[in-house]
């Protein structure tokens, strides 16, 4: 059996065999948009290596065949100490699991390759942040949760790779990646795929950097990009929560040629899946390259508005925009939200990340969430959330973080978990010792009652009082193209004449 596929607009697999994220890079290859080179390791691979406890057999000279073709499609040298080839390498299986497993960037920069790295730039603590930071993750991928870990990190760039595959498979078995299974109802015997591409570095230089953007706003479905952006960073920055990120629309005032390019890949994706999408991205010297891309899978009334405004626009007919939307959805649309600044004591503002209200008891450690979830509703509060603190997340009625940004790790899982989050509460710090929570000036002890608003961002103390958003335009809209298509225009509950509309179009 071969196990390695290379990523390219030729390749016919599946998203079982090459995993979702590969599979996007595909499409990326046949829309004709800038993917680093690369090659994937199939979800088959995975999981010989979960049943045996061994990569399976021939999967070595398969990865010396691909590093020599990727050597070959860039002009660069894997570990070496002139025009250096350095690699990411991460995890892709066939359903998203954001932040579950483990991600490795920069892998190949033995002290050789750095040097190489530090003349061909002539830009030697670039070569060493890049250096350093491939040693952080690669320590990181590579120690389990009990501390337990590879030992010495070799210098030598094919035992990096290979070593990195083998964490990226055992990562599919870490419980915080079984905790997200279980709640997300994903099967554990699905696998995941390894992506091996060249290195695209954001933070070579003042006109590099990295991002994520959607093709529309997640939170309105208003037709204009949304998303977030750092300058001379990596896309560990953006999506890990730790750093200060930037509104997309600064990207089009300080690198315009990279905006348009932008725009036109967010155009063409689009036009693509007939539907919103998000693209992860990196430009390095200005010049811009796609990561990682997805339908957006917005829900609520953004998903409405997005539905009717593409049939408006003819992209999708108004039966396909009906189909497109549940009745999960239009419960969504109705939005909780805190009644009034001006009623309620506002702990703190940040950014909403996911709509809705959550009520409950400060808890400050993923563990702490987990044992005080068992007698009362809690509210996770962190500095930002990283993969460990799944099981704390799946606990919480709603999350809190004091950094990242609508694309940080809290931001995403709450999202998956249709979770109420506000993440990037600027000054929110909790105390070391007894879990308290100082922000604005006010210290608030761990298993105070909070309530906050993923939509304002706002986190008021106690449990103010809580209205909901009424329907807009777009909703009744498209329950009148409902109505149409049932032939039953009498008063009904909007779920019910979304139901009947769907029985009729099956029956067709």
């Amino acid at each position: 059996m071969k196990w390695i596929r290379t990523i390219s607009a030729q390749t016919e697999e599946t998203a079982q065999t090459l995993g979702g994220k590969a599979l996007g890079l595909v499409l990326l290859h046949r829309l004709g948009l800038p993917v680093p080179p690369g090659f994937v390791i199939t979800t088959q691979a995975c999981r010989v290596f979960l049943r045996e406890g061994r990569l399976p057999e021939g999967l070595d000279d398969e990865l010396a065949t691909a590093v020599a073709d990727l050597e070959l499609a860039t002009g660069r040298f894997f570990g070496g100490p002139r025009t250096p080839l350095a690699v990411s390498v991460r995890s892709g299986a066939s359903v998203s699991m954001p932040g579950m497993m483990s991600t490795i960037l920069n892998l190949g920069l033995t002290t050789g390759a750095t040097a190489g790295l530090a003349a061909e730039t002539d830009d030697r603590p670039f070569a060493l942040n890049s250096r350093l930071r491939f040693l952080s993750s690669f320590a990181s991928a590579t120690t389990n949760s009990d501390g337990d870990g590879g030992g010495p990190i070799p210098d030598d760039a094919t035992h990096q790779l290979r070593q990195a595959v083998e964490a990226v498979f055992s990562s599919w078995d870490a419980p915080r990646a079984r905790t997200y299974r279980e709640v997300n109802d994903i099967p554990h015997d699905l696998g995941t795929a390894v992506i091996v591409q060249r290195m695209v570095f954001g933070n070579r230089d003042g006109h590099s950097g990295t991002g994520v953007a959607f093709s529309r706003d997640p939170n309105t479905g208003e037709n204009t990009p949304f998303g977030e952006v750092l300058f001379g960073r990596q896309g560990e920055d953006v999506v890990s929560g730790t750093s200060i990120t930037r509104p997309l629309r600064e990207l089009a005032e300080r690198e315009p040629a990279v905006w348009m390019g932008l725009l036109d890949a967010l155009r063409r994706i689009e036009g693509h899946y007939r539907d919103a999408c998000y693209v992860e991205f990196t430009f390095q010297s200005g010049e811009l390259w796609i990561l990682q891309v997805r339908p957006g899978r917005f829900v609520g009334g953004a998903a409405v508005r997005v539905a009717t405004e593409l049939a408006d626009q003819r992209v999708i007919g108004r039966d396909e925009a009906l189909l497109r939307i549940s009745s999960r959805h239009l419960g969504q649309v109705r939005t909780p939200r805190i009644a009034t600044s001006e009623e309620a004591d506002i702990l703190a503002r940040g950014i909403g990340a996911c709509p809705g209200v959550a009520v409950g008891r400060i808890a400050t450690t993923a563990d702490g969430a987990v044992r005080m979830a068992r007698a009362d509703p809690v509210v996770l509060v962190r500095p930002e959330t990283s993969p460990n603190d799944m099981h704390g997340l799946a606990a919480a009625a709603g999350i809190v973080t004091a950094r990242g940004g609508p694309a940080s790790h809290a931001a995403v899982v709450a999202r998956s978990l249709g979770k109420p989050a506000v993440v990037g509460v600027a000054g929110l710090t909790i105390g070391r010792d007894d879990g308290s929570v100082t922000v604005g000036g006010r210290t608030i002890a761990e298993g105070t009652l909070i309530t906050i608003d993923g939509t304002s961002g706002e986190v008021a103390l106690g449990s103010p009082r809580v209205v909901a958003n009424a329907a807009d335009e777009h909703v009744h809209r498209l329950l009148a193209w409902a109505d149409e298509v049932s032939g039953d225009h009498s008063a009904r509950e909007e779920t019910q004449r979304l139901d009947a509309a769907h029985a009729a179009l099956r029956h067709r």
